[in-house]
């Protein structure tokens, strides 16, 4: 198949979707499919265009065998809510042109966020006659308002004529979880139109390591520690501040250090909140590189999944998944009632406690590092559960098996019709 992925995030972006779509984009190469993938210029979590990339309109490249054709965005570092708005219409715009011009796709995959994308995908597959996958990693703009980021009605008015339009003009819906089905579900969206496919992690990449002789942990004076590990966005959905509140409560505790990798503004911010609460055990790095994260996972007792109260049905940290394959014990400070939830419940690798509660983290964090048999057995179970339901490899059967039949219906739809004469 030939096969567009229009993602506004990709390669060489850290975090997030950019890291998924690129390795969907790569396996989907090593297995014979034509891939095209349509993208913005990297500006992921920085919030401004990475410097190779600066001072041109549009860029074509290869990588792997997959044809990455960048268009020029909009983005500034603190973006106000105008420059919000900008940036995804001059991606819709700049990238509708590549996307145009290229060979035309059996089948076009569409990412969520960002959700304005669904306008030039749709446009595209209509033009092209070819059907449109609607991924959805996060459900907009329900998530946006939820925490505080999209409080503008008319604005709010305008993604929610977004939302339906891109479920309504999608050949097929996949979802990253079941909570997310229930949620289009209460929408009124054909559940025949939906299809859930986990999100994967390459389990060869990411293994548990073992602590002893660890790079990460000798370049950061962590030998002899009790590693708790924050690594990912530091947002509106995350709330990092609980986690550093559990810190002050536990320093009189010299053996737990808490680390958190995140972007620089990010880091900064939180900063000046570990002064004021007094959490000299918290450790603040940047973005490690991708090929230093099995060691930096490896490093760590505990990985941490943090979101706030009002994130429930429309929210699935990807960091879950990688977390489960290093082989290590989870602590969730989530909705219980949440998709992530739900997903460290299933794995039985980790514990759940109410999230905005520092008390509630604290004694979970504690509670591991007093019973190492606990913290053991929960890492075992993390990592059996990744291979079983996260392998990248099942993931990439799931959507090569819906690209064909998506493919496959559209092709009956334009067949002609035979009578029994003709026949």
């Amino acid at each position: 198949m030939r096969i567009l992925i229009y993602s506004y995030n990709y390669y060489p972006e850290p975090i997030g979707i950019a890291p998924l779509m690129t390795e969907l984009a790569e396996g989907l190469v090593k297995r014979g499919h034509e891939v095209r993938v349509i993208t913005a210029m990297p500006n992921y979590p920085e919030r401004q265009i990475y410097e190779a990339y600066r001072g041109k309109w549009y860029l074509n490249e290869y990588k792997n065998g997959v044809q990455i054709q960048r268009s020029y965005v909009w983005i500034r570092p603190q973006p106000n809510l105008l420059d919000r708005v900008l940036l995804d219409a001059s991606f819709v715009v700049t990238s509708f042109f590549p996307a145009l011009l290229g060979w035309r796709p059996d089948v076009i995959l569409s990412t969520s966020p960002s959700l304005p994308v669904c306008v030039p995908a749709a446009l595209l597959g209509w033009l092209r006659a070819c059907p449109v996958v609607l991924n959805l990693q996060d459900i907009l703009p329900e998530a946006a308002v939820h925490v505080g980021l999209l409080k503008n009605k008319l604005l709010i008015k305008v993604f929610a004529a977004l939302e339906k339009f891109a479920y309504h003009t999608a050949t097929k819906i996949s979802v990253i979880a079941d909570g997310f089905v229930e949620n289009l579900l209460s929408k009124g969206v054909d559940s025949q139109k939906i299809k859930q496919i986990p999100n994967w992690v390459d389990v060869n990449f990411i293994r548990p390591y073992p602590k002893e002789n660890n790079l990460f942990r000798a370049e950061h004076n962590l030998k002899d520690k009790f590693v708790v590990l924050y690594s990912g966005n530091i947002a509106l959905t995350q709330g990092l501040e609980t986690v550093v509140k559990a810190a002050s409560q536990l320093r009189h505790i010299q053996d737990i250090v808490i680390v958190i990798a995140g972007e620089a503004k990010g880091l900064q911010r939180l900063q000046q909140y570990c002064l004021d609460c007094g959490a000299d055990n918290v450790l603040l790095l940047p973005f490690q590189p991708r090929e230093r994260l099995p060691q930096m996972l490896a490093a760590a007792d505990v990985g941490l999944v943090v979101q706030k109260k009002n994130v429930i049905s429309f929210n699935m940290p990807s960091k879950i998944q990688v977390l489960l394959a290093s082989g290590r014990a989870l602590v969730a400070s989530v909705p219980k009632n949440g998709t992530a939830a739900k997903a460290v419940r299933q794995s039985g690798g980790g514990v759940i406690v109410p999230p905005e509660d520092p008390q509630a983290l604290a004694s979970a964090i504690l509670e591991l590092y007093q019973h190492p048999e606990k913290l053991k057995n929960l890492g075992y179970h993390s990592r059996q559960y990744a291979v079983e339901h996260y392998a990248f490899e099942q993931a990439l059967n799931h959507y090569e098996e819906l690209f064909y039949s998506v493919t496959t219906e559209r092709q009956i739809v334009e067949s002609p019709v035979i009578s029994k004469q003709e026949g």
